[in-house]
């Protein structure tokens, strides 16, 4: 009997409308454990060269792990991969909340969707049950109407709703999936390649909790994790702030993106903290499936020109960052009111907010006028005129909401005029609320990850450079780094951990771990024991060294989709802008990065990561990883 999964793999052609169940061996388990490096032995295989990202010979799929559902903190993720719109890469994106666990109890490990629907349909997984329905009467709804309607249409008030919302219908490039009304697999445009499918949502519910093999092993550490969440400083500011608790650390430091990420400093950067959030417009704490932390925020605002329904949960760091400091605005009501509508309207709003800050700084530059905006005064600091492009973006219902609603890239393609020098943008996806300039690391990995700049993609800087605290150097022993280097460097030593933290990360997005309670530095828990969870959920003997061994197969087989699609170095590359000195006042003012430490944190990343000078996997690093199979797909 296999513990912490089913052994079954759904397999839905929308074409058609047959369904099948794969029923994988153990060693496919074993190897690949669930998440992006699963999801790829279909997309690699299937997918053709060049296919068309929005066409019927896209595959999307929907994965959960080995460790899914288990009564421990952090394990309710959920992993949608597809060949990205926003790209033409790999796409990848990662969400919480209780839809990743229930889909598991619903019967199954994963969801492999092909082809497209004659017409609009969604699909329920009900205790193994899987049926297409029609979904003709659900277009147009926001994304909380929906999930009403068909918790009501299943009978069941607590089955989850993973779905697309108007943005993805109106063909918004950037849309996202949402699960809970306010959970989102956001990044890389999955909403969109959903919505070429005509696939509207996916409900799910069920009782079949998979077994765990050592109930004492995991007893074990649970008992371990509330009282971390009290003596971790770290954890104990993302339970009672959520992420918007790096907003001040952020601005002390000189990392807070300001008016679209020119400044490292925000003067109105308190009025918009998860301090001030707490102080005033906090409802309460909400979690996701057995997760002690309870980091999700739910405000309400019911007086004042900005409201805010709490069924769509709260602002996150990234918002913040981007709607708020990166757009030059410190309204916190405003910028929760913009997290509202990428919710409702189903958008990434990561995306969105550094699209808008794009736009804003285009304005202020006189590359685009008021005859360009409908006569919106699109300056930064300007709320109204962010909320009022925010709109039209998700609707589509003006000519520069058309444009923003292809994300800035494109847009600087079809403004020109030095459009391109304002963007933030790595394989056409907006960088999040984290500044390379200063992070110099976080910069490497922003110009390699597969799937464009990342912030979830491998640890920060700060973490090892001078002065890190003896818990995380500890902690990052485990994965074989212990030299801290200087600040604001990219050294040799750097890129090593840029690359074996990169490592880690990949591992956990393939585990469908949250970043926030496994870790290799701050987290509630460390690697060894990630190893030990494993060990007694599946009853593996998996080491740290197996898991990392994990990490880099999914990795490699990321990066040999896109080498296959013709991606190279050349588009390992960070945008202009973060080449130039960083502007205003505080510790960051006229930090930069450099083309000769980035060309050279590429060769030795390369390096390491047994690539070539190209950037480009090669089969004795495929055949060492036990994944000789995927050479063939090389260029």
């Amino acid at each position: 009997m296999p513990f912490g999964y089913h052994g079954r793999i759904l397999h839905v052609d929308l074409t058609t409308g047959k369904m099948e169940i794969e029923t994988p061996p153990e060693s496919f388990y074993r190897k690949y454990m669930g998440g992006s490096a699963m999801a790829m032995t279909y997309i690699l295989r299937e997918v053709p060269k060049g296919a068309d990202p929005l066409g019927p010979e896209n595959l999307l799929t929907v994965f959960d792990s080995v460790v899914t559902g288990a009564s421990i903190s952090g394990q309710s993720r959920i992993n949608v991969n597809a060949k990205s719109p926003m790209s033409e890469g790999i796409g990848d994106s990662q969400a919480g909340g209780f839809f990743p666990a229930e889909f598991k109890f619903a019967g199954y490990d994963g969801l492999v969707l092909r082809g497209k629907s004659p017409s609009w349909v969604y699909l329920t997984i009900l205790n193994g049950e899987a049926k297409l329905h029609d979904a003709s009467h659900l277009l147009g709804k926001l994304t909380a109407e929906v999930d009403a309607v068909l918790k009501q249409e299943v009978g069941d008030p607590k089955a989850e709703v993973m779905q697309i919302g108007p943005a993805g219908e109106n063909g918004v490039r950037y849309a996202a999936i949402v699960n809970m009304c306010n959970r989102m697999n956001g990044r890389t445009g999955m909403g969109l390649v959903m919505a070429s499918k005509n696939l509207k949502a996916i409900v799910v519910r069920g009782k079949a909790k998979p077994a765990v093999a050592d109930q004492k092993a995991m007893a074990a550490l649970n008992k371990t994790g509330p009282e971390g969440v009290k003596t971790n400083p770290d954890m104990d500011g993302l339970a009672k702030y959520g992420t918007a608790v790096v907003v001040m650390f952020n601005n002390m430091i000189g990392t807070l993106p300001t008016r679209n990420q020119n400044e490292g400093q925000f003067e109105m950067a308190d009025p918009i903290s998860g301090e001030k959030m707490a102080e005033t417009i906090l409802k309460r704490r909400e979690t996701c499936y057995a997760c002690v932390v309870r980091c999700k925020r739910v405000v309400e605002i019911e007086e004042g020109k900005y409201k805010f329904d709490p069924i769509y949960g709260g602002p996150e760091y990234e918002t913040i960052g981007l709607f708020g400091s990166s757009c030059g605005i410190g309204d916190l009501a405003a910028i929760a009111q913009a997290h509202q509508i990428c919710d409702m309207h189903g958008v990434d709003s990561i995306t969105c907010g550094a699209t808008m800050a794009f736009a804003m700084e285009c304005f202020e530059k006189g590359i685009i006028t008021k005859e360009d905006t409908g006569g919106i005064d699109l300056r930064f600091g300007n709320a109204d005129a962010m909320l009022e492009v925010l709109k039209q973006i998700v609707t589509k219902s003006s000519k520069l909401g058309s444009i923003l609603a292809e994300g800035s890239a494109r847009a600087a393609q079809l403004w020109g005029n030095g459009a391109g020098e304002c963007l933030t943008t790595v394989k056409n996806q907006e960088a999040p609320a984290h500044m390379p300039q200063a992070k110099r690391s976080l910069g490497l990995i922003y110009a390699v990850n597969p799937f464009g700049a990342d912030h979830q993609s491998s640890e920060h800087d700060p973490y090892y450079e001078e002065g890190v605290a003896d818990f995380n150097l500890n902690r990052l022993k485990e994965i074989g780094l212990g030299t801290p280097q200087p600040v604001h460097s990219l050294t040799p030593e750097k890129v090593r951990f840029a690359y074996l933290t990169e490592v880690f990360y990949s591992m956990m997005d393939t585990l469908d771990l949250c970043q926030f309670v496994y870790g290799p530095t701050w987290c509630l828990y460390g690697p060894k024991e990630t190893a030990e969870m494993t060990r007694a959920v599946t009853g593996w003997d998996v080491s740290v060294d197996e898991l990392m061994t994990i990490g880099k197969r999914r990795l490699n087989l990321l990066r040999t989709f896109n080498a296959r699609e013709g991606f190279t170095r050349k588009d390992d590359q960070l945008p202009n802008k973060y080449f130039k000195p960083l502007v205003g006042t505080g510790p960051t003012a006229g930090v930069t990065v450099t083309h000769e430490e980035m060309d050279a944190g590429l060769d030795e990343y390369y390096r390491l990561a047994g690539f070539t000078k190209d950037g480009i996997p090669t089969k004795d690093t495929l055949k060492a990883l036990d994944i000789e199979w995927a050479a063939e797909y090389l260029p």
